[in-house]
């Protein structure tokens, strides 16, 4: 009888602290995430429905708030693909 051991993964806690620091506290993106929720905000003002979905920026420009750039998609949807560094989608058909 052959036995298999099992390789458990070792989590270690999420540090919210260092990523806000690192990340989330940085003057750039705190301005990308009030533009999005100005976007998402905006929508609502505009009788749209996005309780449960993403605000979607077509050209994938976080700052780009114009109706015709803003869609509401699934968030499996919207965040399903890579984006590069200058904030263009990979995707095509998005």
């Amino acid at each position: 009888m052959t036995q298999t051991t099992k390789k458990t993964k070792t989590r270690t806690k999420r540090n919210y602290k260092k990523e806000y620091q690192n990340y989330h506290g940085k003057a750039e993106q705190i301005k990308r995430r009030d533009s999005r929720n100005a976007a998402r905000n905006l929508l609502k003002k505009k009788g749209v429905n996005v309780k449960g979905k993403d605000v979607a920026h077509k050209n994938g420009n976080p700052k780009d708030n114009r109706l015709a750039n803003l869609t509401t998609k699934a968030a499996s949807k919207n965040r399903s693909f890579k984006r590069t560094r200058r904030a263009k989608k990979k995707n095509p058909m998005a």
